[in-house]
């Protein structure tokens, strides 16, 4: 089959594989840590299990994961990103914001985020797919059927619908450059720990979001002292985005003519797409127009520096 139909299946056959373990006792049990640190549920145990021998039966693929790191079959053309479970907390609670999201890059030595080609999410609950290629737009199929995607044209920081990327970033120092958004937007607006990135970004195609934001890196980066407060919440690991937990949902909103960059709101194109760990985190911004997008990089700016003056470690 050729790569399009072959993310297309292998992200249905994820989704069918784990749907029946959504929100059972038994998916919450934790049985490893994954390559990037981040814990690994008895549901991902499925999801990886499926992806495994999906591509082991295809041969000539590469793929990188979440829990397995780089695999390769055979002579490779393309590397896939993928995400078996994008938001596995939600899976495992049976919430509806998780995800299987699955990225194609050509198989090159080092690619980018602007070498995905190709990128599918899957809500897991409701079967919602969408498919991003670049340069061609997205498709969405619900109940199929395909429906358009809407970008919000809300351009106000008060009446902002948001998420934010929670698990494992410190809550003080995360709400020290987050809060006075947080406040500002709590009224006519809302804010959403949704646990899922890619179930966050999509939200920017459907409507019902204005932006994300995950700036977690951003602030290591400024303020280096917070790295060991990131390692003791994170239990010896920092947890911020890896490159597969947006690589798919950046084409996507990216081809909606959303606008996505990284928590500076610098272009995201030339980070790399393998890879986990903090040398390869990466923060994100995303917004369904450029004017919000700068309002918002501008509270960030603003909370970077209240972070640098908290008193240090």
């Amino acid at each position: 089959m050729d790569i399009k139909e072959l993310v297309y299946e292998l992200t249905k056959s994820v989704r069918n594989k784990v749907f029946p373990h959504l929100g059972k006792p038994s998916s919450r049990r934790t049985v490893d840590i994954a390559v990037g640190g981040d814990a690994t549920f008895a549901i991902d145990e499925v999801a990886e299990e499926d992806v495994m021998e999906f591509l082991k039966k295809e041969g000539n693929i590469a793929y990188y994961s979440e829990d397995k790191g780089l695999v390769v079959y055979g002579k490779p053309k393309y590397v896939l990103i993928v995400d078996p479970i994008d938001g596995t907390r939600p899976a495992a609670a049976g919430f509806e914001s998780a995800c299987v999201s699955i990225a194609a890059a050509e198989y090159v030595s080092e690619p980018k985020i602007k070498d995905v080609f190709l990128g599918c999410v899957q809500e897991i609950k409701s079967g919602k797919i969408f498919l991003a290629e670049k340069g061609t737009g997205l498709e969405i199929e619900e109940d199929n059927r395909e429906v358009d995607p809407i970008l919000s044209s809300n351009t106000g920081l008060n009446s902002l619908f948001w998420s934010i990327g929670f698990r494992g970033r410190p809550a003080k120092e995360l709400i020290t450059v987050l809060g006075d958004l947080v406040d500002i937007s709590s009224v006519d607006g809302g804010v959403f720990d949704i646990g899922s990135a890619s179930y966050s970004m999509t939200r920017l195609v459907t409507g019902q979001l204005d932006a994300y934001i995950d700036i977690g890196k951003r602030m290591i980066d400024e303020a280096p002292e917070v790295k060991a407060i990131f390692e003791r919440v994170g239990r010896g690991y920092v947890l911020n985005n890896n490159p597969y937990d947006i690589a798919a949902s950046v084409l996507i909103v990216s081809e909606a003519g959303g606008i996505v960059t990284d928590g500076y709101g610098k272009p995201i194109d030339d980070y790399p797409v393998l890879g986990s760990g903090l040398k390869f985190q990466i923060s994100c911004v995303a917004a369904g127009n450029m004017e919000l997008h700068k309002k918002v990089i501008r509270e960030i700016d603003a909370g970077i520096e209240k972070l640098k003056l908290l008193p240090k470690l």
